[in-house]
């Protein structure tokens, strides 16, 4: 049997005030290659790009164990494969990287069990089902995908591609994902033209200790700052309306709160507007800060490492652009 490829996009959450509930496609990739192997034959994991030496290279890599997770949902014993991961996307940075582990190791499951029998020893190649569909639908693999990772944003936009808006209620009427919760996701237009720019520092900020800084309760008034951002944002991007995202993007919920974990954050920020942003932002939890531009992404992206250089800050600067597609098969 050949081996199955998927592309699993980067994506950046929040997008400023949209705390958990916003979550965008990026155009950088991780590609993953499963290629099953005879009964018997052992397990292999390898990892080339970023984290390599860092991710795991067994059975507990984040892949793998995704991969394991939509074939108990089968109730089937998942064949012995070899998986190689190839990543784009950096660790650690507000990047989605997690996501998209755990999107691309769903979609290649979900590809695989497809065109394996069930019930044939080792579960060899079975009758022609096609590697482009599989037991399970996109939203199936949404589902399985925000219980793995515990927070749907990243992973809404990492499996359906696009802006996501991504709400999640609980039985008992709150908002985590426990138990059997519900979500509600729906498809945010991005007026054409929408490019990314990512300034990435070498140092990473752990989704944990990013959140760990928050406090428990917030004044009204941040709140309906958010609340109002957060659909101005919706709406302005919906009904092409860029200009909005300068006060959009705003947020004190999060970002403020998480500062003294990148002192320099706001300065990067404050160059990219400067330079003629739409928008800009800490990516997720951090460390990248992002910038939403329709033009001059060289002069932002100039002008944000200038101001990474003068504030000491070792990093890279990226251009690249939201995309529509989510977790997808290559071949």
């Amino acid at each position: 049997m050949n081996a199955i490829r998927v592309a699993a996009p980067a994506t950046t959450a929040n997008l400023g005030p949209g705390y958990d509930c916003l979550g965008m496609a990026l155009d950088l990739w991780n590609t993953i290659e499963a290629e099953p192997l005879s009964a018997g034959d052992a397990p292999s994991v390898s990892v080339s790009g970023e984290g390599a030496g860092e991710l795991e290279d067994g059975p507990g890599n984040l892949v793998y164990r995704s991969m394991e997770f939509l074939y108990r949902e089968l109730g089937r014993v998942m064949p012995p494969l070899r998986l190689h991961c190839d990543n784009g996307i950096p660790l650690a940075r507000g990047l989605g990287s997690s996501a998209a582990a755990i999107a691309g190791g769903l979609a290649v499951a979900n590809a695989l069990a497809a065109v394996t029998a069930p019930d044939s020893p080792g579960n060899e190649p079975g009758p022609a089902a096609g590697p482009t569909r599989g037991p399970f639908t996109p939203r199936d693999l949404l589902e399985m995908a925000a219980t793995i990772e515990g927070h749907p944003d990243n992973v809404a936009a990492a499996v359906m591609g696009g802006l996501q808006l991504v709400v999640t209620e609980a039985p008992d009427g709150g908002a985590h994902n426990t138990g059997e919760s519900t979500l509600y996701t729906v498809p945010v237009s991005v007026p054409a033209g929408i490019h990314a720019v990512l300034f990435i520092p070498e140092f990473c900020i752990a989704t944990a200790d990013a959140r760990a800084v928050l406090p428990q309760q917030l004044p009204v008034a941040d709140a309906v700052h958010n609340m109002a951002r957060a659909a101005l944002l919706v709406a302005g991007m919906a009904t092409n309306h860029p200009e909005y995202l300068a006060v959009a993007t705003q947020d004190k919920l999060h970002q403020p709160y998480r500062q003294p974990l990148f002192p320099a954050m706001k300065l990067l920020m404050k160059a990219a507007m400067d330079a003629g942003a739409l928008g800009a932002f800490l990516s997720g939890s951090g460390s990248t800060v992002l910038a939403l531009t329709q033009g001059r992404e060289m002069t932002v992206a100039y002008e944000m490492a200038e101001a990474a250089r003068q504030a000491a800050v070792e990093g890279a600067v990226k251009v690249t652009r939201p995309t529509p597609l989510g977790a997808h098969l290559l071949s």
